[in-house]
């Protein structure tokens, strides 16, 4: 029974001692969110407390446009019943234990993402030139908290699964 303990602590121990892989962004990641110039992302998937969310009409005519003046804006108010668009800027920042989050920041932020802040981290998992996976804290339906995942690819990719319905 001694023994099993000892193991069991020391198991804890080397767990708890291993250091968390953070994601890095690449040297280049600035050129990669703006493509040198402006770069327009279309929702490529949500995931909402880790279950993928039906992309409605105003999910699919999504883009974010991220240029490199470090303005960020979306579409949409261009879209039928999608609310304002969000304007705003963008900046790189870091976390606490050095992970990478993109910073948006807008006096819109309040009222579209039920924050009392003017600005809303988005922590970063991935960005390639293809690809920018984000993940957030946003609090819905009665202020409860939930984790949402975007998925964004560049505007031009296909995306065949795109249109998702139970």
């Amino acid at each position: 029974m001694k023994n099993s303990i000892s193991i069991l602590m020391m198991m804890i121990l080397i767990l708890s001692c291993q250091e968390e892989q953070v994601y890095s962004l690449p040297e280049d990641a600035e050129s990669l969110l703006t493509d040198g110039d402006t770069k327009i992302w279309k929702l490529a998937r949500r995931l909402n407390n880790n279950v993928r969310m039906n992309m409605g009409p105003c999910f699919m005519e999504y883009r974010q446009s991220f240029s490199n003046d470090h303005s960020v804006r979306d579409n949409n108010g261009e879209n039928k019943n999608c609310g304002p668009s969000l304007v705003g800027s963008w900046e790189f920042k870091k976390g606490a234990k050095n992970e990478p989050y993109l910073r948006i920041t807008s006096p819109q932020i309040p009222e579209l993402l039920s924050t009392s802040k003017e600005y809303k981290d988005f922590k970063i998992l991935k960005l390639t030139m293809d690809t920018l996976e984000v993940v957030f804290r946003h609090n819905q339906y009665g202020n409860k908290s939930r984790l949402i995942k975007d998925i964004l690819v560049r505007e031009d990719l296909d995306i065949g699964d795109r249109y998702f319905h139970h």
